[in-house]
């Protein structure tokens, strides 16, 4: 842990207001909010820059991106963990739920291959060396469209402390991929497919969805409440999607795609996470609902930075202008995920907390981070 650190003269965002003041972290723990434009001695003077949370992600593809930076090319592990997570410190972010894949498919064009296992290893080792600048936990993303979901998650324990399982179901014609001509777009230049090759990947991918989908869903769900997970659900359609995620005890909702998905996970005390990306570019790239009408509609409680990490604080101040509302804001990518996911320690600028904290300026309506730290320990 680092010595002292005190932020003064700033702009507080706290859980219903905003006031100058400054916060105090000792031994990485906030020890004092106190009001004021006073700065001590040794004190950090914000000059008004705002200070607030540090930033928590819940569903981020950015460690696969570095682990693959461009389709079929493997690169190490350990090294794309580290930069994976310097990425993200520089963005703001201070915890972290590193989502991977699990359940696999070995045959045809569009395979995917077993390596949670390797790479959670990978990631808790170097976790507990204290290798990273930020908090990381561990998100299993359990295909059910697959070969091998669920001998996959028979491999992981308790004592892995998953934070999340989502259930995933990327079947070609429902969910995110209803219109295939997106799905095309997408996989067929990732994967370099040619028309005929695309044709087989959907035939394959339907006829693993009607032979293992409903045995991987009830297995995820079990394997879920056996390791102590909060479980997730993805891409929920229609009001009877959301019925199904209800009964399975689904936490929360990531990225329903339409209105009525929504509406029915409101309706059933399911918390809605949207993409930063969906919401900074006007709309899903799918062509799915669009995170701004959610947002207007008061359905929208959780932002992820998906596949773009600097969305997330971007995403924040989005929506304060949207909602006129700056801690209600914040909230979506501090205080609601961490009690999305049982995180009791972090999320709020409030004495006894985490020592995670931002100093952000506006630049017109861009946020620039003037400085991140995490457990009082400066990373950004």
């Amino acid at each position: 842990m680092s010595g002292d650190l005190c932020l003064a003269n700033a702009q507080l965002v706290l859980t219903d207001q905003v006031v100058t003041g400054a916060v105090t972290i000792e031994q990485g723990v906030i020890t004092e909010i106190a009001e004021g434009g006073d700065v001590p001695v040794g004190a950090v003077d914000c000059a008004g820059d705002f200070v607030l949370p540090g930033l928590i992600e819940l569903h981020t593809d950015n460690v696969e991106r570095h682990m693959e930076p461009r389709p079929e090319v493997d690169w190490p592990h350990f090294p794309a963990l580290v930069a994976h997570d310097a990425e993200l410190a520089s963005t703001g972010i201070t915890t972290v739920f590193d989502a991977m894949r699990v359940g696999s498919i070995h045959s045809g064009k569009g395979r995917y291959i077993d390596y949670a296992r390797q790479l959670a290893n990978e990631l808790l080792e170097a976790r507990a060396k204290g290798l990273f600048k930020i908090s990381h936990f561990l998100h299993l993303r359990a295909e059910i469209c697959s070969e091998t979901l669920l001998e996959e998650l028979a491999n992981f324990g308790p004592e892995d402390r998953i934070g999340i399982v989502s259930l995933m179901d990327h079947t070609p014609g429902q969910r995110q991929f209803r219109d295939l001509g997106a799905l095309k777009a997408y996989v067929a230049k990732k994967r370099g497919m040619s028309d005929a090759e695309f044709i087989d990947h959907v035939e394959n991918l339907k006829d693993l969805q009607s032979r293992f989908g409903v045995k991987h869903e009830e297995g995820a769900v079990v394997e879920a409440k056996r390791l102590g997970a909060v479980l997730a659900s993805h891409d929920d359609t229609t009001a009877d999607h959301v019925v199904k995620s209800a009964a399975n005890g689904v936490g929360f909702a990531e990225f329903p795609t339409t209105l009525e998905a929504a509406e029915a996970c409101h309706a059933h005390g399911i918390a809605v996470m949207m993409g930063g990306p969906n919401l900074i570019r006007g709309g899903s790239h799918s062509g799915n609902v669009a995170a701004k009408e959610l947002a207007e509609a008061n359905l929208l409680d959780i932002v992820s930075s998906d596949y773009v990490p600097s969305s997330l604080l971007m995403s924040a101040f989005y929506l304060a202008r949207l909602w006129d509302d700056l801690p209600r804001a914040i909230a979506t990518v501090t205080r609601n995920p961490a009690q999305a996911t049982d995180l009791t320690d972090r999320g709020v600028l409030q004495a006894g907390y985490r020592g995670d904290v931002l100093r952000v300026r506006l630049c017109g309506d861009t946020p620039l981070l003037r400085g991140v730290w995490s457990q009082g320990n400066k990373v950004g």
